[in-house]
């Protein structure tokens, strides 16, 4: 049955089903707006569950519709019409961030800190007020059409779902929940920091930080594993994110942030340096050109005939310059990104370097009259084994499981799916607590690659 009206509200039409309600678009007779407003379905809850959910339910509507941020979705009001429970809020023309990502659009780094940035400033902004979101994730995020974005559903999160819910706990949702989310414990501002994390992740990495078919598989990730780096599948994102989101995302609600504020301000530190780091090459760019273009248009105040043995010597210098550069690509070190490393093996490492660090490392060469210390420091430097990832196990595990080669742990399957390793025999070991462990032995050949499959059962 359509519905018709809502309170005062007058259902205009429909913007969306969500899992626990439908959206709806409404006019508001008392001000003449136009207003969205969310149901959420109380059927299906015993007496007692769906009042304990009515009082937390308004109460928490109640603290975030005082919260007054451009960076929040503004609440109007909030009621009850017969099993429904509806918050009226702020009417927003653009999309959610979730809806965002689905599209395939792909949002440069300095974007994502635009994003992430205005968040944590609303974020900021509720827990100074003590307000949890509780609930932070990308179809909570909207990027409107003017480019300025708001977070909404504050309270929504304390919903509960039927009899298996635990009292005193706020079930968000599993890949962006904080571990003390997970084990019902009592969340701070600093959950909401861990989720935006999480987000901010999915966004540089363009792939979840928790995923897997299996819910106990995400909720395992969460409490005891660590992602890749994001700069692992994006290997033109300056190291400086992988710091940031490890802090964001640390384990221990110590080791975080301990504002949304700071947050802010270092995700801003990181916007300046990715644009002055793009300012500079868009001015050597026109340096370049501009050189190139005047060498170009200059014309020749005289005119040489080479001879023969000039002709030979410039020959013989390309073929040089070009064996030179063959030598140096085919000698210099390949870069992989080890899969072993997470972003919790970088929270101790020192969050913003000097823009500088933004740029690419161009490989120095010695040369036979530099000094002794020079000298002394390129033979140490030359002296560092450099992993060379030759190989590739692929791996297929069901549901889930800790891999580890040759006795190190490289991480979680899934999320993880590949591992490169030298070339040899390697011994691959995956653990699920509640199995026995799967051990095998391969042999890794240079450029192939080698499927492990298992399914614990």
């Amino acid at each position: 049955m359509a519905i018709e009206q809502l309170g005062r509200f007058k259902i205009t039409g429909t913007l969306g089903q969500g899992a626990m309600g439908t959206v709806y678009r409404a006019h508001d007779p008392l001000i003449e707006r136009t207003v969205a407003i969310k149901t959420v379905a109380c059927a299906g809850l015993s007496k007692d569950e769906a009042l304990a959910f009515e009082q937390r339910f308004y109460r928490e509507a109640k603290s975030a519709g005082r919260l007054n941020h451009p960076n929040i979705v503004t609440i109007h009001d909030v009621g009850r019409n017969e099993s429904l429970a509806f918050i009226a809020m702020e009417y927003l023309n653009g999309q959610s961030l979730r809806e965002l990502l689905d599209s395939g659009v792909v949002l440069p780094p300095e974007r994502c800190t635009e994003i992430a940035a205005d968040v944590a400033d609303g974020l900021a902004f509720a827990h100074a007020n003590g307000v949890v979101h509780r609930d932070i994730k990308p179809a909570n995020i909207m990027v409107l059409d003017n480019g300025s974005v708001k977070i909404s559903d504050f309270g929504v999160a304390l919903i509960p779902s039927g009899s298996t819910t635990v009292e005193g706990t706020a079930f968000g949702s599993p890949k962006y929940m904080s571990p003390e989310q997970v084990t019902g414990q009592k969340v701070d501002g600093r959950s909401d920091i861990f989720s935006l994390g999480a987000v901010l992740y999915e966004m540089l990495a363009g792939r979840p930080a928790f995923d897997g078919e299996e819910l106990t598989a995400v909720l395992y990730q969460v409490l005891h594993a660590a992602p890749p780096l994001p700069s692992s599948f994006n290997p033109e994102l300056p190291r400086v994110f992988d710091r940031l989101i490890a802090k964001s995302m640390a384990k221990d609600p110590d080791k975080r942030y301990q504002n949304a504020t700071d947050l802010a301000a270092d995700l801003r530190k990181c916007r300046r340096m990715l644009r002055e780091a793009k300012k500079k090459a868009e001015g050597d760019d026109q340096v370049r050109n501009k050189r190139q273009g005047r060498d170009a248009s200059s014309p020749a105040l005289v005119k040489v005939n080479p001879s023969p043995w000039l002709t030979a010597a410039a020959l013989a210098s390309v073929v040089s310059i070009v064996g030179a550069l063959f030598w140096y690509y085919g000698n210099k070190p390949r870069f992989e990104a080890a899969p072993a490393v997470s972003v919790a093996e970088n929270a101790s490492s020192p969050l913003l370097p000097a823009p500088e660090s933004l740029a690419p490392k161009v490989p120095g060469v010695a040369t036979e009259g530099g000094s002794k210390a020079a000298k002394a420091k390129s033979e140490s430097a030359a002296s560092v084994p450099v992993a060379l990832a030759d190989g590739v196990v692929r791996l297929a595990i069901a549901p889930w499981g800790e891999v580890f080669v040759d006795g190190k742990m490289a991480g979680v399957s899934p999320p993880l799916s590949e591992v490169r390793l030298s070339p040899g025999k390697h011994h691959v070991e995956v653990r699920n607590t509640n199995f026995p462990p799967h051990r095998q032995v391969v042999e890794v050949v240079a450029d192939k690659n080698i499927r492990i499959k298992h399914k614990f059962q």
